[in-house]
């Protein structure tokens, strides 16, 4: 029997979970939390094989619920269950150790399979969270945007605090010609404005 912890603040929704999991004939719900301070405390006490983690919960949330008892319990599993999909909140989850992300309006069948599959040491996440995860890792490792040496001196200049006549004199060139670049640069850049255009340029490491 795979036996599972459920952790969520709603009590109907706890219930709802709890129910359709104990009709699993292979399932058997040990325990009921509802906050993370609560699952921590009853995942020491009953050691499941599962926690099935909602992120927002009062006293403790999900991700620091699950980076609590992976820490002390590293043959339990936890599986998020959630209505929230942000990035942070998925790459918070992930990085806690959570084995799977699976989302509240998935069909029932998911969700117990999901569960059957972290008992089995796989990793679950609903395919809009692999979606949302493939999309970040590419845009992480998209190569950074060329600047021309024209537009890096401009932003170097912008960096500097210097405005647009100021650069166009340092540089012997127009002010029109300065908007010029600085337009490409945002558009390269994808950005609106010049303060986050230098902030982006840091973060890329080009200034």
């Amino acid at each position: 029997m795979i036996r599972v912890l459920v952790a969520d603040d709603h009590p109907i929704v706890r219930g709802g979970i709890a129910l359709l999991l104990g009709a699993a004939d292979d399932i058997v719900v040990v325990g009921e939390a509802a906050d993370g301070e609560e699952a921590v405390t009853l995942a020491a006490a009953l050691r499941p094989d599962v926690v099935l983690m909602d992120l927002r919960m009062p006293r403790v949330d999900g991700v620091e619920a699950t980076q609590r008892i992976l820490a002390a319990h590293d043959a339990t599993r936890v599986l998020i269950l959630t209505t929230y999909e942000s990035d942070d909140q998925i790459l918070g989850a992930i990085a806690a150790g959570a084995s799977g992300y699976l989302l509240k309006a998935a069909p029932q069948a998911e969700i117990i399979e999901g569960v059957r599959a972290v008992a089995g040491g796989q990793t679950v996440l609903a395919p809009t969270i692999a979606a949302r995860l493939v999309h970040r890792v590419r845009a992480d490792t998209a190569p950074s945007p060329r600047l021309s040496a024209r537009e890096l001196d401009v932003l170097r200049l912008v960096s500097a605090g210097q405005s647009n006549p100021q650069i166009g004199r340092s540089l012997f060139i127009s002010e029109a010609t300065v908007k010029t670049h600085l337009l490409h640069t945002f558009e390269k850049l994808a950005v609106s404005d010049r303060t986050r255009a230098v902030t982006r340029a840091m973060e890329l490491g080009l200034l």
